[in-house]
């Protein structure tokens, strides 16, 4: 039970990514405010969750809304009276080339995977300034390290994301708040699974992974267990990448 009582959020936590990591949490003992602007997924994987009654709540939020993002961590404060662990995990990506995306499609890429983790974090920060202690870990991906073709808003805001990480880790490393990244590679989700239909290009990723297979939720739920544990006390502003060697070459 390496999360023991631990008061976590996961934003995002109504589906992939940000779902195995809440299950993944809760198996180690964690108390977690499910976040998502998707109600319904929220309360979805509190059905699923594994644990004790009232382990997990769910909570109907929009990052890019300070007043939803208040409201969130209100929750977690009342519910488990304190705010150990946040995981902004809350991502929406839309393909195009500068001169492909609409100012809509940008403003809507960058609100939710850049702005949505600084609005989260900026409410949360100050509740672990008071404790002494906090976790913060940002879902970036390896397309904020190495780029890729026609998702040039995509790539921006997890590059942004990943000096976000670093940054907050170097203003909040004295008062024992450790900020991380983890950076996956291809995932099998629902935001991805359209562009995984081609039979073609499922098999032109899975080729290029040295491991030989694409990663499920499963595969990235372990990263963000050690980072929320205290095994990570002296790990900060680190982006570390869970892509199956993917971004090796």
């Amino acid at each position: 039970m390496r999360l023991a009582q631990k008061a976590c959020i996961v934003t995002g936590g109504g589906s992939g990514i940000g779902r195995g990591i809440v299950e993944g949490f809760l198996r180690e003992g964690a108390r977690v405010v499910v976040a998502d602007r998707n109600g319904a997924g929220a309360e979805e994987t509190v059905r699923r969750a594994s644990g004790n009654p009232g382990d997990a709540v769910a909570v109907t939020a929009d990052v890019t809304r300070p007043t939803d993002v208040d409201r969130m961590v209100a929750t977690c404060l009342q519910r488990f009276k304190a705010v150990d662990v946040l995981v902004n995990n809350a991502g929406i990506g839309k393909l195009g080339t500068v001169t492909e995306l609409t100012e809509a499609a940008w403003d809507d890429v960058l609100n939710v995977n850049l702005k949505g983790p600084f609005l989260c974090s900026k409410r949360v920060v100050p509740e672990m300034l008071k404790a002494g202690r906090g976790k913060i870990i940002n879902i970036a991906s390896t397309a904020g390290i190495v780029a890729s073709p026609g998702r040039a808003a995509y790539c921006a805001s997890k590059a942004g994301l990943v000096m976000l990480t670093k940054a907050m880790a170097l203003d909040y490393a004295a008062h024992g708040i450790q900020v991380n990244a983890i950076c996956p590679g291809v995932v099998i989700t629902g935001m991805t699974e359209a562009s995984l239909e081609d039979p073609a290009t499922r098999q032109e990723k899975i080729d290029k992974t040295p491991v030989g297979r694409l990663a499920w939720p499963e595969d990235i739920a372990p990263a963000a267990v050690y980072l929320a544990s205290d095994e990570s006390a002296f790990v900060t502003g680190h982006a570390l990448i869970v892509d199956g060697g993917w971004s090796i070459d």
